[in-house]
């Protein structure tokens, strides 16, 4: 199964958002965390998770080459590697599902078109006046004095 790659994932969000990569980083850096920030960590994971996989890759090669022997204190880097090579492409495959999945879910809203003249612009009607509720004044409280009552 095909999963997208990390630029493939940053073209995306770039589309989105309509803005580069590194400018929306550099927003996300002075904003709450949200969707974009989300998207972002995402991304990222992804990036760190494919570049893990060349890395792991390329030792696995080193390490089992045909011309090399094999001890068994090299087997253990052997498997080492392996299982490092598995981790990676299992958070790749996760990272890439799901930042798939959540920029599907999302669509980029144009913004309005804006009139060119003001006399294009239609004024908005006026609100309706708030509902108003006539409460009926509290009777008067019972005066109580320090004198007992008969």
């Amino acid at each position: 199964m095909t999963h997208p790659t990390s630029t493939e994932i940053a073209g995306r969000i770039e589309d989105l958002y309509g803005v580069p990569l590194a400018t929306l980083e550099a927003h996300a850096q002075d904003q709450s965390a949200g969707i974009l920030t989300a998207l972002l960590g995402l991304h990222n994971t992804l990036a760190l998770a494919e570049h893990s996989i060349t890395v792991h890759r390329g030792r696995l090669a080193q390490l089992i080459h045909p011309e090399r022997d094999i001890s068994a204190h090299e087997m253990v880097h052997v498997l080492d590697c392996a299982r490092r090579l598995a981790e990676a492409v299992a958070v790749r495959d996760t990272q890439a599902v799901t930042a798939s999945a959540v920029l599907q879910s999302l669509v980029r809203i144009e913004p309005a078109e804006q009139p060119e003249s003001p006399e294009q612009v239609d004024p908005p009607a006026p609100s309706p006046a708030p509902p108003t509720t006539t409460v009926p004044p509290a009777p008067p409280a019972a005066v109580t004095g320090s004198a007992p009552s008969r």
